[in-house]
């Protein structure tokens, strides 16, 4: 493990003094910083009343606190050390253990359960990963922490997206999957759905 976190480190030391890179690290950290970008996005696709918006309040709120506990049990549990030196950068002081990251448990878990579309999700997904890079970049982990953190982050976004979509029926992710599955089996002239024999 301390060799892969000596190789991916040393990857970023030529970046790390850059002020523009130490400034843009800065900000994507601070936008994942209590969840803050997942609020505002969850906010805009909570304008109107309706399914969708109950699916982002649910979503928000399902990701949002079981990323925080299954946080808290692994850092409890591993209560590995930060590393020595952090990037003098405006970031909070992180004050819990290393293992795993918090901020890419929690940006790759609300990533998925947040996406209500496959482009949504992987833009979703593109900024928890420049999160995760951040994390490593203001050394405020360990790149294994944050490859952990991502790791358990999306595998439990992934169990909860399914769940969140059945609590929340006529939402704009379970009518894309509806029109998936129309479109599998076929249409035929006129419309006429093609079923299977």
């Amino acid at each position: 493990m301390s060799t892969l976190d000596e190789a991916v480190d040393a990857a970023f030391g030529p970046l790390r003094g850059r002020p523009g890179v130490d400034r843009a690290a800065a900000v994507v950290s601070n936008l994942a910083d209590y969840g803050f970008v997942w609020v505002l996005l969850a906010g805009l696709k909570a304008r109107r009343r309706g399914p969708d918006r109950r699916r982002a309040v649910v979503a928000l709120g399902t990701a949002g606190l079981s990323s925080l506990i299954v946080s808290r049990m692994v850092k409890g549990a591993v209560e590995r050390q930060r590393p020595d030196e952090h990037l003098a950068a405006a970031v909070r002081t992180p004050t819990s253990s290393s293992f795993p990251s918090g901020h890419t448990l929690a940006a790759f878990c609300t990533a998925f359960v947040l996406g209500d579309s496959d482009a949504g999700t992987a833009a979703n997904v593109g900024f928890a990963a420049a999160v995760a890079a951040s994390r490593v970049h203001l050394r405020a982990h360990h790149p294994t922490d944050v490859i952990g953190g991502a790791v358990i982050g999306s595998v439990l976004g992934l169990g909860l997206r399914p769940v969140v979509n059945v609590v929340t029926p006529g939402s704009r992710g379970r009518r894309g999957r509806g029109r998936r599955n129309r479109g599998a089996r076929g249409m035929g002239p006129g419309g006429v759905v093609l079923h299977e024999l």
